[in-house]
Parts: structure tokens; sequence; C-alpha cells
């Protein structure tokens, strides 16, 4: 009776939206009641999803924070603006996000830096800032960051060596804790002025914006999330110790791991959009011993852990007339499927000298960066579809957006949008099994379209042809303009899924290159989906 209690107090994640996060020893308890059940066969096992509860709680609070949104144009997006960082050949090496301040006086306050995927961890930090202060230079105006470097860390005259100053040295005066710790610079053409009253009012200007951009309250959830993440992880390598030192690959242990890291990966790309966010508690600091790197991926529960498949919603039709082995074991089934061969998927397959018929490693999902084996390709009665695996909790919001797309269908019959045909691919059904939601949606020629900006980037045969077009640029600026044109066609309830849909850009995915239709009046994007 009492374990049946303690039972029903986990597992109920909607009981209280801020649940005590769960200690080490209830950790232990749980993966001990899940293993029990999986042993015994029990036809009420406890949920795998309650381990990390906790978990997706902190990682939906902490990505709710002020975001950075590229399909928002520079000078309606409330003064932010974005400074993009080029090499000598062309290639993007990242953006400096920047929030505009014209009165007092021109003043540009550094929000956020993001590093494109090629080049991260290569030290470009230094030569952002430089680029930051030639920019200031330049425009001749007033440059401002938060600084969380403490001053007595060795890269704090980083900010120094380039002329940076703690903003107190010309306000005169002594800045709180909740100010933050702002820094100064000062173009040659401002630096003998007296700059006290209008630096003060700047000061004034940004703690008003504070709540669009406080990069504080960012931080310190993020380092919660992480300290999550170690103590979820802690737990499963104390429990699955005998089995790790005995080279054992039980599936449970495989599936425990794998879910673990596929939320940290989600994690990873989500904060990435976070405004202010500049990784000072980093996520390298979570590292997979070998052992469980080596683990093959267990994308779906042992069958003793999940109930029987169902059908939740969508074409009935298309159910019914879908092969009988899939409708009785959907989780299995879909997981067999080719992955999906996205750009970067195929290239990173290719360096690696592997085919798509080998088993990936946890290790290889934290190599890619995102987990492959989410997309499968599936063919059926002569057309090709995608199946997507989602979390259960995700449902609801599938379907409220497969509504708003089966709505917005009819309105889009031959409608352009710079020249580009806009379509939409709502989700066809949704299967539940094995502790996972499975999307089914017809397969269209493109990809997602911050995929397309990154092949644009890192592919050297693509990278002359972005130059010479301005690809990057016209993809931006295409699902920009269709995620306006959407917007402005959805009711006040339903704004808050425009969040949430994805755009995919017409890609020619056998010679991985943009499908564009060129003439005489300019090029343009030959497609876009809204899914």
């Amino acid at each position: 009776m009492t374990t049946g209690l303690i039972a029903e107090q986990v597992t109920n994640e909607d009981s209280d939206p801020h649940p005590r996060p769960l200690g080490v020893n209830e950790r232990l308890w749980l993966i001990g009641l899940i293993d029990g059940a999986v042993r015994a066969g029990s036809s009420h096992p406890p949920l795998v999803a309650d381990l990390f509860s906790e978990l997706g709680n902190l990682v939906d609070a902490t990505v709710r924070g002020a975001k950075i949104d590229r399909l928002q144009a520079d000078e309606s997006n409330h003064g932010f603006r974005v400074l993009e960082i080029n090499g000598e050949a062309g290639e993007n090496l990242g953006r400096l996000n920047m929030l505009y301040l014209k009165k007092p006086i021109p003043c540009y306050y550094l929000v956020y830096v993001e590093v494109a995927p090629l080049f991260r961890r290569r030290g470009l930090g230094n030569l952002i800032l430089q680029v930051f202060r030639d920019f200031l230079v330049k425009k001749s105006a007033v440059g401002i960051l938060d600084n969380i470097i403490p001053r007595e860390d060795p890269t704090y005259d980083i900010y120094v060596k380039l002329n940076w100053r703690p903003i107190e040295e010309v306000t005169l005066s002594p800045g709180s804790a909740e100010d933050g710790v702002y820094m100064i610079f000062l173009p040659p053409n401002l630096a003998e002025k007296d700059l006290k009253d209008p630096v003060l009012k700047l000061v004034h200007h940004l703690k008003r914006k504070r709540p669009a951009i406080d990069m504080r309250d960012n931080e310190l959830m993020v380092e919660r999330t992480i300290r999550e993440f170690k103590e979820v992880y802690a737990a499963l390598l104390a429990y699955f110790k005998h089995e790790l030192e005995r080279g054992e690959q039980t599936a449970l242990m495989r599936f425990m791991f794998t879910r673990f890291v596929t939320k940290l990966l989600g994690f990873r790309r989500r904060i990435g959009q976070l405004l202010g966010y500049t990784g000072g508690e980093s996520l390298l600091q979570i590292v997979l011993d070998p052992g469980i790197r080596s683990l093959p991926v267990q994308s779906y529960a042992p069958r003793e852990l999940a109930g029987q498949p169902s059908f939740e919603f969508g074409d009935r039709q298309l159910w019914h007339d879908l092969p009988d082995v899939l409708k009785k074991y959907p989780a299995r089934m879909v997981e067999s499927l080719p992955n999906y061969r996205r750009p970067s998927l195929v290239s990173w397959m290719e360096n690696k000298g592997i085919s798509s018929s080998d088993t990936l490693t946890i290790g290889d999902l934290l190599d890619l960066g995102f987990d492959p084996t989410r997309l499968k390709e599936f063919t059926f009665d002569g057309e090709e579809f995608i199946f997507e695996r989602v979390q259960p909790r995700m449902l609801a919001q599938i379907q409220k957006k497969k509504e708003l797309l089966e709505r917005i269908g009819p309105e889009l019959n031959g409608k352009r949008v710079r020249n580009a045909l806009v379509k939409c691919n709502p989700p066809l059904l949704v299967i539940r099994d094995r502790g996972n939601g499975y999307v089914l949606r017809r397969k269209v020629e493109g990809i997602h379209w911050e995929e397309a900006t990154e092949q644009l980037q890192v592919e050297p045969r693509l990278q002359g042809l972005n130059r010479s077009l301005g690809i990057e640029k016209l993809i931006l600026s295409t699902v920009r303009r269709t995620a306006e044109w959407l917007g402005s066609r959805l009711s006040p309830e339903e704004s808050p899924v425009l969040e949430d849909l994805t755009y995919f850009v017409a890609w020619n995915l056998d010679r991985n290159q943009p499908k564009l239709q060129v003439d005489f009046a300019g090029s343009s994007v030959e497609s876009i989906w809204i899914a």
C-alpha cells in the first residue's frame, strides 16, 4: 500500500508544476522500481518518464526565457540588431546579437554571441570582441556589455586589452549587484567627453528592457538544469555500475542512457536561442564514461515498461490501411526503418566511413549533436513518408499544430511568398507505443531552413554559390516573410502555436543543394513548407 502511494505520487507529473527535485536515493529507488517491473513482467509498471520529469520541467522552463528570433526583421524587433561575422573565404563564423539604443547617445548593448557550429570551441571570443569594437568605432557609438567573468579571472584581461572599462569609471558611482557588471567601450571621438549623465540614463534604459533580455535568469536556469542532468547521470551510473563493470548491455540500461542523452542534446540545441546565455555553465562539463558512449542506441522502452500500442489521432482510414505488423508493433517496426538521410547525417557518415545499416552508439549521437534515429523514412502504397519520434508530453501540442495547419491549408492554394510556393505538411496520424509518440507526415523534397543555411556555410561546394547568389539571406527572408504572413492569419488563441511551427525549404537531397528559381527578375526559393 505504501509503495503504491509513493509510486502514484512520483508518476503524477501534472499534480505539481514545481515539484521538489528528487534526491540521489530517490532516483536510485525509482530506477530500481523500474528495473524490478521489467524483471517481474509487471502489467502496471511505473513510467520511465518519471525519472526524467524534473529534467523535462526544467528544460521547458529554461528555454521559455527571452530568445533570439532570427525570423524577426531587425527594424521591427524592438531595437535588436544582428551583425554577422564572416571569414576571408566568406564563410559565416558567427553573429553578434545587439540591442540598439539611440538616446541619449547612440549605444549598442551586446546581448548574445553565437558561433557557427563548424567554428565552435576554437577560441573565437577574442576575435568576436575585436569585431564588435571595430563596429562601434565605425558607428561612433558606445558599447555596453554585462560581463559575467570575475576580475580575478585571467580572461578578464581580454576586455581590458580591447579598451573596455568598468562602467563605474564613467558614471563615477558604484553599481549595485542587481545592476549587473557592466563594462563600457568608448570610441575615440567620445573618449575624452564627460558622459556621466548620458551613460547613467543608458543604464536606466537597460534596466527597463531587462525583462526582455534578463541574462541573469537565463544563466541561473541553465545552471540549475545542468545540475539536474548531472544528478540524473550520477544516479544512472550508480545503479548500472555492476553491468558496466561486467560489460553487459541490457535493454533497460541502453534505453535509460539513450533517453538521458537525447534530452541532453535537445537542451543543448534549445538553449542556443536564449538571449544572454554565453555558456557560463557549459554543457561540456557533462562527460560520459567511455562505456556509456559505446552503448548501442535504444530509442524505445522495453516491452514491460509500456502499455498497448494506441492510435492517438489523425486519419483513421490511413491507420486502417497500414500494414498489420506496423499497427501491432509500431515502435519496433518504426525504429527498424532507415534513418532519414538529412545532409548533415550523410556527410557525417561519409566522413566516418559507415553506412546507414550500421548501428549507431550513444557516442555517435553526442558527436553528431542530434539524434538521427528520431526521423525514419517509410514507403507505403507508392508514397514516401517520414515517421518522427516525439515525447508523449508533446502530443497535445502536435494536435494543435495539426488543427491549425489543416485550417490554414485551403488559404495556401497557389500562395507565394517572395515567389516561393508556400505549402503545409500537417501530421497525418499519431501512434503511441513503448514510451514514445510516432508522428506520420509526408516526406517533402526539402530540409529545415536552419540546416539549409548551415549547409551553405560549411559545404565548400555551396559556399561559392551562396556568396554569388546570396542564398542564405534569400532563405532567411523567405522564411521570415512566410512566418509574418502566417502570423497575420492567426487568431489570438492560435498565436502561441506559431512559435512551435517549423519551416522547410526546397532542397535536392540527392545532390545536397538548394532548389532555386533563377530568371531575369532574380533568384527565389522554389517552395517552402510549413510543418
